[in-house]
């Protein structure tokens, strides 16, 4: 896992880069990134999957801001990113993490 943050500096957005890898992604059929920045819709932001087999997708999110977010993998797991900046309860009885730009 790893998020790669690049801030624009003539602009108040910040590129993220949100990436999976690992033997336990390689035969997953999809990943989705879920969040704030998508008003939690699921679909809305499907991750691609590199010949490599990393998965990732990159979003320009504003800067000043903190964003929650979650991965869905395969449409019945949910997973947070070990490299977010926090972890937030949920109120679903689990915790999301938290990227903060």
């Amino acid at each position: 896992m790893s998020i790669e943050k690049k801030f624009v500096k003539t602009k108040s957005v910040c590129k993220v880069k949100f990436s999976l890898s690992g033997d336990q992604y390689k035969s997953n059929s999809s990943i989705l990134l879920v969040g704030d920045f998508n008003n939690w819709q699921i679909g809305e932001t499907p991750m691609k999957k590199a010949k490599t087999g990393v998965w990732s997708v990159s979003l320009d999110l504003e800067t000043g801001k903190e964003y929650q977010f979650r991965y869905l993998i395969d449409g019945t797991t949910w997973e947070n990113d070990s490299e977010a900046d926090k972890y937030v309860p949920s109120g679903l009885g689990s915790e999301n993490s938290v990227i903060t730009i």
